[in-house]
């Protein structure tokens, strides 16, 4: 894990694509997209199984590794109507029970629009964006918001790195816009997407930006260009 500071608070970075917000013990957690394979093969598309499963089990490893007491899911819970087939249901609900403790909040995004709200019966509150939290407005559409720095998913980014034999490499990234005040329209994080099913979008940095590509378990920093 790498701990940072975001807008005057510390943040842990979980190789996961998960971030703590270490004051308020509440892990984030963007684009999980549960019950997208599913989704696909009622359609008709032949995708791998098992995605549910190893979702949850990288949740259950962020929650030991950060010792949070909330999640807050910043969108995409759910992929689509689809994704309320029985299977899918049924190992959310059994997970939910290991953690009953734990508090859930999601913050709704497009997919979820689609979707529908979790059933009742897995206890998580649902709200739209913003929502306030210490110095942040957490959000699902990564954009600006006048109730503070935006924590937000929705584009799964990823950046693209290059290796001495000129091959290409794209990794997921968190990726934090300026947080000094000096261009507030950037004044944005995005988390990488949690869901093992997703895919990736490789995005552009701009000046006073921050990224921290995830390679297997480690979380890194990479030079940023100064704000001038």
């Amino acid at each position: 894990m790498l701990r940072i500071r975001v807008a005057g608070a510390d943040v842990v970075l979980h190789p996961s694509g998960a971030a703590l917000l270490s004051a308020e013990q509440t892990l984030l957690v963007a684009d999980a997209h549960f019950g997208k394979a599913v989704s696909f093969r009622q359609l008709g598309v032949p995708v791998p199984s098992g995605t549910t499963a190893e979702t949850l089990d990288g949740l259950s490893a962020a929650l030991a590794d950060t010792k949070a007491r909330r999640i807050v899911f910043l969108g995409d819970f759910l992929h689509s109507r689809r994704s309320h087939a029985a299977g899918t249901m049924g190992a959310l609900a059994a997970w939910r029970a290991q953690h009953a403790d734990l508090e859930m909040t999601l913050v709704r995004g497009n997919h979820d629009d689609r979707a529908g709200d979790p059933p009742a019966s897995l206890d998580i509150a649902v709200v739209d964006e913003p929502l306030p939290l210490g110095p942040f407005a957490l959000c699902h559409y990564p954009k600006p918001s006048q109730d503070g720095y935006v924590l937000a998913g929705h584009w799964h980014p990823c950046i693209s790195v290059g290796g001495r034999a000129f091959e290409r490499l794209r990794l997921p990234c968190f990726w934090f816009g300026d947080d000094t005040g000096a261009l507030p329209d950037n004044a944005v994080g995005v988390l990488p997407a949690f869901g093992s099913f997703t895919g990736m979008h490789r995005i552009e940095p701009r000046t006073g930006d921050r990224i921290f590509p995830v390679a297997g378990d480690v979380v890194r920093a990479i030079p940023i260009l100064p704000v001038v």
